[in-house]
């Protein structure tokens, strides 16, 4: 296999005598990986009821790796169902490894596509407030659609500038995650494309926009606050360098230790010996020739105690009342299943739209957002029409009309392509109204039954692709 000639003199002169070893590692066949959405299902439960053959990722409790070659779990209805999500086993450790607690406010600041902002939303289990970001827009309407695949409501998803970020939420965030952009030498193996952007914008090019994202990230964390930096590269300078950077400017920072696991490389403080930052040891590495993944980079920081600042002011929330369409439906909702009480006082309409608002939003008057908060639906000429996100944030015990299919069924995947189903046996004679379609307990999206008919209501941009 092709590599740049920079590229490989610079890794033998870090690894030394496993140049080698990591250099066979091409040889070898990339690993695919799934993680399960413990938001929706337990690991134990995922395991027993898992189509396809696989077996755990050892260092990520919900990881696992499946056969690529032989299997596609896209294709498979618990997918649409959100019961997992596809990533890179090594991609898995950085959202794994930033101590989540229910509550908290997470920011994911550089989130397209997801892999990490889904686990991090996971983790909340309903409670507290994910903010996802990535300056690209495009970018964000993909992460928007795999958040709330996951079921996660309790989220903004926005698309800004980190700096202007910086600005509305000054040390806001409990968590911060950074999988900073940067020039790729990890994925060299799983996407070959990967080399020749490297050899277009090398470390030095990405060193830059990285040491911008941490000093404006590091404005946004309260003090006692823990922020997660990560990279899928090996350069020094994108790494140690960039943590050392932080370090230097912010010195309220400081290094943990992370949650070890007997295949990862410690961080290399010896490749800045001016900075004598000793604790720079604490990072961790990940090389592919040591372990079952590509390569990447992990810090975790937490900011110290300094002096008391005001609170963010925070958006006023006054009990409305709900057009009735809405208030009957939303009291068909048994709000305990999906986790939590429903407050009223949280749902505001805008432009005929009804949404669920995470508690405690400063005014976002002038930033460029997808989603704040759980779409719940759309009133339409004094008729209320359930949202697809409602629908992934419930369970099948959350709503009282209900149709469960086996993900074997043919009409799943009928549903998933659009089509209009008979489900004239499966409801009651003369039913009429909305239902919750299912696989197994686990929800797809809505439909609206009528003379033993199912009429397709599921999202048209998340339709399966016969």
């Amino acid at each position: 296999m092709y590599l740049p000639e920079e590229f490989e003199a610079e890794m033998r002169r870090l690894l030394g005598d496993e140049y080698e070893a990591y250099l066979a590692c091409y040889e070898k066949p990339r690993y695919y990986g799934l993680r399960v959405n413990t938001k929706k299902i337990s690991v134990e439960e995922f395991v027993r009821i898992c189509p396809f053959e696989i077996r755990p990722v050892p260092w990520i409790e919900n990881g696992f790796y499946y056969d690529g070659e032989k299997v596609s779990p896209a294709k498979h209805p618990y997918y649409y169902a959100g019961l997992y999500y596809l990533q890179e086993p090594s991609a898995m450790t950085p959202a794994n490894r930033l101590p989540i607690e229910p509550r908290d406010r997470v920011l994911d600041l550089c989130a397209a596509p997801g892999g990490k902002a889904t686990e991090l939303g996971a983790r909340l289990g309903g409670k507290g407030l994910l903010a996802a970001n990535d300056i690209s827009s495009s970018r964000a309407k993909g992460l928007l659609k795999n958040v709330e695949l996951f079921g996660i409501g309790n989220v903004m998803v926005l698309s800004e500038e980190p700096g202007k970020l910086a600005g509305y939420f000054p040390e806001y965030f409990d968590k911060i995650l950074i999988d900073a952009p940067c020039s790729g030498e990890g994925m060299f193996r799983k996407d070959r494309k990967m080399i020749k952007a490297w050899e277009e914008h090398g470390p030095e090019f990405f060193s830059k926009l990285q040491r911008n994202i941490v000093l404006q990230a590091a404005k946004m964390l309260r003090p006692g606050g823990y922020l997660l930096y990560s990279t899928c590269t090996f350069n020094g300078l994108e790494n140690e360098g960039t943590v050392g950077y932080l370090l230097e400017e912010c010195p309220e920072f400081t290094i943990e230790e992370l949650r070890s696991y007997e295949g990862f490389a410690c961080g290399r403080p010896e490749e800045f010996p001016d900075r004598r930052l000793p604790d720079l040891k604490k990072t961790v590495r990940i090389f592919p020739h040591r372990m079952q993944g590509e390569g990447h980079f992990i810090a975790l920081l937490k900011k110290g105690v300094g002096a008391v600042k005001d609170e963010v002011s925070c958006r006023k929330q006054g009990k409305m009342k709900l057009p009735d369409e809405l208030a009957v439906f939303l009291e068909k909702i048994n709000w305990e299943s999906p986790g939590g009480d429903f407050d009223v006082s949280r749902v505001e309409l805008r432009g005929g739209r009804a949404y669920y608002m995470p508690e405690g939003l400063p005014d976002l008057t002038g930033v460029r957002f997808l989603r704040t908060g759980l779409l719940l639906g759309e009133i339409k000429k004094n008729r209320f029409e359930p949202g697809q996100a409602l629908a992934m944030c419930l369970d099948g015990e959350a709503f009282p009309d209900v149709l469960a299919f086996a993900p074997e069924d043919e009409r799943v995947l009928r549903y998933l392509r659009g089509e209009t189903l008979d489900v004239e046996e499966l409801v009651p004679a003369k039913a009429k109204g909305w239902y919750l379609v299912c696989v197994d307990r686990f929800p797809l999206g809505w439909g609206k039954v009528s003379s033993g008919v199912l009429k397709n209501k599921y999202l048209p941009g998340w339709r399966m692709q016969s």
